[in-house]
């Protein structure tokens, strides 16, 4: 299966291609992104991508639900509806933009808003939690809608996560060539695509998400464009060394994680600990951008030895300090913007939501239960008819 990019109005590459949606809004809460792509056995082609920022109160109060606090039910229907709404003109920017009508569209693939992620705790299944609306984004956009992508995978003993590398294989994989894929959103997961054809993936820790609220803490900036300020600072070395010593990195796949276990609080404890409170915010930085490169390339090392490709995408492949990084790590592999294969980094993750709608309506299997320790082969997603 390959990816790539044409405009709307060419023809089906075959028979049984469709128009399909996908949105995703990430862990980083950096906005929504959306593609309309035409998708069928053999491809997957993004014809158009649009995206929205998070009116800044829906972002403020998507990051405060990550944790306990008061009226959360409430606050968490509201947030879920405010954010339907800010898809469904995602939807509206695409269907302008390529001038399709609503009803050409086959589906829309709909992430949701991950708040909670706990698989396999508290009673031995546990859960993970994506705030959307479904129901209110089918009426605003009379399209299909396939949404609660991961539940299923959890009920059948997976970690619900992640779920892409089924859709990297079908995008980048290449034949007799292992091939890595690293998507570096607020969480950071690794795809490895064998050249056997064998894929698996898992999460590995944390990507934008640490980065990005030390940079608005002290930046009063949603990231850090390029990585130019983590550039400007030095690695804290006590620091680097205690925030590597967290024992989820050390962890077998399948494994999972999130802004549960990463985040400020986490953040806080390792500065006091490593004697880095009053460090200069730029060596923070620096150090932050560092344990996501290293968590990142100890994974690389761990569990894709064979490769000698790994193609990024997310927005950490925007940022060109990590992109360093990361090479400077693996110098004997080509560290690559998947914009380079077909796909631009913000892209790919709405298109495997896409693919995923597809799959679900076909009565296909959209986890990998090696990526995700599920029991088997799983429909994922619930539908919301037109």
């Amino acid at each position: 299966m390959s990816a790539g990019t044409r405009p709307a109005q060419q023809p089906a590459e075959a028979a049984t291609a469709q128009w399909y949606i996908g949105l995703m809004s990430g862990t980083s809460l950096d906005g929504v992104d959306g593609v309309l792509a035409e998708i069928s056995e053999s491809g997957c082609a993004v014809a158009r991508h649009a995206s929205a920022p998070l009116a800044p109160e829906l972002r403020a109060e998507l990051l405060a639900l990550n944790t306990c606090g008061d009226n959360e039910l409430h606050r968490a229907a509201l947030a879920a509806s405010a954010l339907a709404r800010t898809y469904a003109g995602v939807v509206h920017e695409l269907l302008s933009q390529s001038r399709l009508p609503a009803s050409t569209v086959r589906a829309i693939g709909a992430h949701g808003q991950t708040v909670r992620h706990q698989p396999g705790l508290h009673d031995g299944t546990g859960y993970t939690l994506q705030l959307n609306n479904p129901a209110l984004l089918a009426e605003a956009t009379g399209i299909t809608v396939v949404a609660d992508l991961r539940s299923r995978d959890v009920a059948a003993g997976g970690q619900g996560a992640p779920l892409v590398p089924a859709f990297h294989r079908r995008a980048f994989g290449q034949a007799g060539q292992a091939v890595a894929v690293l998507n570096i959103g607020g969480i950071a997961n690794l795809s490895v695509l064998g050249a056997s054809g064998a894929t698996t993936g898992f999460d590995c820790g944390p990507g934008n998400a640490l980065m990005d609220h030390w940079c608005q803490r002290h930046q009063g900036r949603l990231y850090d464009e390029d990585g130019s300020w983590a550039a400007s600072g030095q690695v804290l070395p006590a620091l680097l060394q205690l925030l590597l010593a967290e024992p989820y990195l050390a962890l077998p796949p399948p494994r999972s994680t999130g802004r549960d276990l990463f985040n400020p609080a986490w953040l806080q404890r390792c500065l006091q600990a490593a004697g880095a409170s009053q460090a200069r915010p730029q060596d923070v930085q620096a150090s932050l951008a560092e344990l996501t490169a290293r968590a990142c390339v100890q994974d690389m090392q761990r569990h894709g030895a064979g490769a000698r490709l790994l193609i990024v995408c997310g927005g950490g492949a925007l940022n060109g300090h990590l992109m360093r990084r990361l090479q400077a790590l693996l110098p004997g592999v080509r560290v690559e913007s998947s914009a380079h294969h077909g796909l631009p980094p913000l892209q790919v993750e709405a298109a495997a939501f896409a693919w995923l709608a597809r799959q679900c309506l076909h009565g296909l299997p959209g986890n990998l239960p090696a990526a995700t320790g599920a029991r088997g082969p799983r429909v994922l997603g619930a539908i919301y008819p037109a």
